[in-house]
């Protein structure tokens, strides 16, 4: 059987044709060579059968990439790692607030703020000499799960209710909604139309989540293929988010037991993937 002619089966559960293209634009993405992405694809494809799923495709040629081009493996797993900054949402609020510590924001996490009716917690406060924004993150662990119409709805009333306090700045007020999956169309039509910044995996096309972690190189620990799930999450309950923060602070390795002969292999992991 030919291989374009394969169907496999997608997360969610819809049959599709098999697509060489699609797997060898997730491989560019990755940083690699055309060289590279050519004899993956032709690996990963000499592998596929009638009624595999998008998942197992991708554990084969991360496998693929951890083996001969490691630094590209760590961001072909960039949209999954985010997800894997569980299981509470805190992480991917920390992990969001320095990627807007990059941009030139003041980020402050988890504050209390005082409205008109009530008082708000808000998870994110972001300030630069132009404008104030307050924002509401919904992390998800599935990339099936996506932010409906409600979220955006909900965000607005607190916004509605926060800004006659937050425009005595003198500033520009904004509210937003950041998602680690992806809005559906009703939520990004009524966010529009009432004013709120939408960022998602891939929204908005210029400047989504994906491109600003691109851009600003600000990648997180589990990306890294030489570190454990288990490992991951001792670092994430320390509050370790980053990988820049493993190359600052060398002795975060050791406090979770990692031999000194993996540090070295660890540390040029993180290196590679934040020069790549």
């Amino acid at each position: 059987m030919s291989k374009s002619l394969v169907h496999i089966i997608k997360s969610t559960g819809d049959v599709v044709p098999f697509s060489i293209e699609k797997l060898q634009n997730s491989l560019r993405k990755s940083g690699a060579d055309e060289d590279t992405v050519n004899k993956l694809s032709d690996e990963v494809t000499a592998y596929l059968r009638e009624g595999m799923t998008t998942r197992e495709i991708y554990k084969l040629a991360y496998k693929l990439l951890k083996r001969k081009h490691r630094q590209f493996a760590s961001k072909y797993s960039l949209k999954r790692a985010i997800m894997s900054l569980g299981p509470t949402g805190f992480p991917f609020e920390k992990y969001l607030g320095e990627i807007l510590k990059s941009i030139g924001y003041q980020v402050k996490l988890n504050q209390v703020i005082k409205g008109q009716c009530v008082d708000h917690e808000v998870d994110i406060v972001v300030e630069n000499e132009h404008s104030v924004c307050i924002i509401e993150c919904k992390y998800h662990n599935s990339q099936n799960i996506h932010c409906d119409v409600k979220i955006p709805l909900y965000v607005n009333s607190r916004y509605l209710d926060l800004k006659p306090a937050l425009e005595q700045k003198g500033k520009e007020y904004k509210g937003w909604v950041a998602t680690n999956t992806k809005f559906t169309t009703d939520a990004i039509l009524y966010g529009n139309c009432a004013g709120l910044f939408l960022l998602s995996w891939d929204y908005p096309r210029k400047g989504s989540l994906k491109e600003l972690i691109d851009e600003h190189k600000i990648y997180p620990i589990t990306c890294l293929s030489r570190i454990s799930n288990k490992e991951k999450q001792q670092l994430l309950d320390k509050g370790i988010v980053l990988c820049k923060d493993l190359i600052t602070k060398p002795d975060l390795l050791p406090a979770i037991m990692i031999t000194e002969n993996r540090i070295g292999n660890i540390i040029n992991e993180a290196l590679n993937l934040g020069n790549s």
